[in-house]
């Protein structure tokens, strides 16, 4: 679901990749559902190619963003970020991912992560990350072959 989930750098909010042209991408807002275009030249970036930087690996944006509705209990964001102080931010960060890289996450990285996961919440986006056992389990059955070994 995130690889359809867009962010475009000078535009607020997300937007959900509709189609593809020439130079171009059909993008549709999370918020209002108004489509546009988004030209190759603006800095769009998929919200599945975003991680958070840790003190080892970093973590995808999805797995955080699932430990964020595991905390919140599937709701919005306990956290008020315009009220919130750097402080506060953080350790709202730190109860979800107690190892992220404190020098290289900066409070304003916080405030979009928990902004993008309200928005997704308030707009029933909360397929963070894919089931791997439901992909597994599809590709086991095979209808087509038993078909042709009917016939």
């Amino acid at each position: 679901m995130l690889k359809t989930i867009l962010s475009i750098s000078g535009k607020p909010g997300l937007y959900k990749l509709v189609s593809q042209a020439k130079n171009m991408l059909i993008v549709e807002s999370l918020q209002t559902g108004k489509r546009q275009p988004a030209y190759a030249h603006e800095k769009i970036i998929s919200l599945g190619d975003i991680a958070i930087f840790t003190d080892e690996d970093d973590v995808p944006l999805g797995e955080v963003l699932e430990s964020i509705k595991k905390k919140e209990n599937g709701a919005k964001a306990s956290i008020d970020i315009k009220k919130a102080d750097s402080e506060a931010l953080r350790a709202y960060l730190a109860e979800v991912l107690p190892n992220f890289d404190r020098e290289r996450v900066y409070v304003t990285d916080i405030k979009k992560l928990i902004s993008w996961y309200n928005l997704l919440v308030e707009t029933g986006n909360t397929d963070f990350v894919e089931e791997k056992k439901a992909d597994a389990e599809p590709e086991e059955v095979e209808p087509a072959a038993e078909n042709t070994e009917s016939k």
